[in-house]
């Protein structure tokens, strides 16, 4: 008897300290990929995302789930404060010193949680770096990781666990899959060959684009990207199993906006922001399950994590759906709101939507008829064979016009037509369902103190949305101003603490290395180094990548040098420091020509 009475007690104990355990959270992002560009959210191309699908078979996906935003920074702020972009600060691609929200890694951490991050380090959060436990995106030998490399993400994932094991914490990892944003897969010579190499005769081409050689081409690329993205998804998830901890890990994928080509990327279109969102949550949610009933969104994924975790949080814009990965049904989930301000240039095109399971309403503050939209696709092939086309393509050219000037107004039935095609703005049948989400989206700005309300409320004064919009540029420009205050003078030597080593010969469409020796003064611990890729006499941003550096040593970075850069010149800028305008040095190279690739 008594024996049994211990067993017994034991078990409660077991069973107790079970319920009460926290699990761990594995975050996993993809970048720039539209919700059907994998198999199981429909895409036609036979293995092309094995991982991922299983991955989001595995648990609950749901069918309606959006992103707030189609670009990354302010639609990754929003993921992870709980708070709209103009609730959290972060509306465009700019640091915010001091932000007045908590967000999910300071909630985290509070909670007893071991934070750790690889990929999109500096978007991920207002400003950077920021304290999160571990920042992953350098290997141990203090080399940079290669974001195109499915290995160095698996290895990032086993450190970050093992490092959370060590601290005898529970995790809170985010990986950031860099692929499918752009540099694309570049071809036979790509060092990162993606398991499934596709076709321009076999990709799928969207609706809201235009079937032609050069657009095919161009596809073929983001999908054999896309492969890759579900290579180092794989990696990931083998990472988490071999660690033992899968049975203990609540698993979340999403992508963080739609593909980075016209219509999509930069845009609150319906594919623009369509997620392919998964949660796997061990023993509760269940295997296969497909969500149709809810519509869910970006701003609500804090929350949610917040109540997996059993983490009380402050109050947020986004609330919980954490009842429905337990297989209840919710209240006040019939539409969405989406909003976007501003692109990574400064330029200020503030747009709100409404979106339901059938319609997407868009308000479009900035369309006058003669600005054009500034979007990050223009450098796309498949944007500048549109231009040559629509010379002499009706079609086209109205499709152009669009993607430059829009019109105030936008209404879509995105059952019948997801690609956005026939706007019904002024179709007599939908006026009561226009006006619904009208409706909506005032009460929607009212309840969240959105700055575009007093606009919105006279929207169809074209005078008071120009006046709104011009405020909000000068805004964009003195804060633009005002970060660029502190740009220190060129450095003497007693302040240089890197060298730089050029890629020579750069060629149109490589890989080219750039190397930076540095040896940073033991006063000042570890330091953030930010290194850009540049395109044009404009400086157009091409790439960007964040490391820390400590001590002495070599960083390697390796670049993907655009196909047909602009002007065929290319740049480089690196600093080092907690931000650009109080870096200890900085180096900008002139112009460099780039030469053509030899067949």
């Amino acid at each position: 008897m008594l024996l049994r009475v211990l067993v017994t007690a034991l078990l409660l104990i077991i069973s107790s300290t079970s319920v009460d355990a926290k699990p761990n959270l594995l975050i996993v992002t993809v970048d720039d990929m539209s919700a059907d560009s994998i198999g199981s959210y429909g895409c036609p191309i036979e293995g092309i995302s094995p991982h991922m699908d299983g991955l989001v078979r595995s648990g609950m996906r749901f069918q309606y789930a959006h992103v707030q935003v189609g670009n990354c920074m302010p639609g990754r702020n929003v993921m992870w404060s709980g708070l709209y972009p103009h609730n959290n600060g972060v509306e465009g691609f700019y640091r915010v010193a001091n932000p007045q929200h908590q967000h999910l890694v300071d909630m985290m951490k509070a909670a007893g949680y071991f934070t750790a991050i690889m990929g999109k380090t500096s978007h991920s959060t207002p400003y950077h770096p920021y304290p999160w436990d571990a920042i992953l995106d350098t290997a141990e030998d203090g080399s940079s990781y290669d974001k195109k490399n499915p290995a160095h993400f698996g290895e990032a994932t086993a450190r970050g666990i093992a490092a959370a094991v060590e601290a005898e914490k529970p995790f809170c990892l985010m990986v950031n899959v860099s692929d499918p944003h752009k540099p694309f897969y570049s071809g036979p010579g790509d060092k990162n060959q993606p398991t499934l190499v596709v076709s321009p005769e076999d990709v799928p081409v969207p609706g809201f684009l235009f079937d032609d050689p050069q657009v095919r081409q161009e596809l073929a690329l983001y999908y054999s990207s896309v492969s890759r993205a579900d290579d180092c998804v794989g990696e990931i998830l083998q990472a988490l199993k071999l660690s033992g901890q899968e049975e203990k890990t609540v698993v979340l994928f999403l992508s963080d906006h739609g593909m980075p080509l016209p219509f999509a990327k930069t845009q609150l279109y319906h594919h623009s922001t369509h997620t392919p969102l998964a949660v796997r949550w061990p023993g509760v949610t269940k295997s296969n399950t497909l969500d149709e009933e809810h519509m869910v969104s970006a701003v609500d994924l804090t929350p949610t994590i917040l109540e997996i975790a059993g983490v009380q949080g402050p109050r947020m814009d986004g609330r919980s759906f954490a009842s429905v990965l337990k297989g209840e049904s919710q209240d006040g989930r019939e539409f969405v709101i989406k909003e976007y301000n501003e692109n990574s240039g400064r330029s200020r095109d503030p747009i709100r939507a409404v979106q339901t399971k059938r319609y997407l309403y868009l308000a479009n503050a900035w369309a006058n008829g003669s600005r054009v939209f500034a979007t990050a696709t223009t450098g796309t092939q498949t944007y500048r064979r549109m231009a040559v086309l629509a010379e002499t393509d009706e079609f086209l050219a109205r499709r152009l016009a669009m993607y430059k000037h829009r019109v105030p107004e936008e209404f879509y039935d995105v059952e019948k037509d997801p690609d956005c095609l026939r706007n019904l703005i002024d179709s007599p049948m939908h006026q009561r369902l226009i006006q619904q989400q009208r409706d909506r989206l005032l009460e929607w700005m009212e309840d969240t103190n959105d700055h575009m309300l007093d606009c919105y409320r006279h929207f169809d004064d074209a005078e008071v949305r120009e006046a709104y919009v011009i405020a909000k540029e000068k805004e964009a420009t003195s804060r633009k101003k005002e970060n660029s205050k502190g740009t220190p003078k060129p450095v003497n030597a007693k302040q240089k603490i890197f060298k730089v080593t050029l890629p020579t010969p750069i060629l149109a469409g490589s890989n080219v290395e750039y190397v930076v020796n540095y040896d940073i003064p033991a006063s000042l611990g570890a330091q953030g180094i930010t290194i850009t890729l540049k395109q044009g006499k404009a400086g157009d941003r091409v790439a960007r990548e964040v490391a820390m550096i400590r001590g002495k040593g070599k960083l390697v970075v390796e670049f993907k040098i655009p196909d047909a850069p602009v002007d065929a010149l290319v740049s480089f800028a690196t600093w080092v420091g907690p931000e650009y305008s109080k870096n200890i040095q900085f180096y900008h190279t002139d112009a460099i020509p780039v030469k053509a690739k030899t067949p």
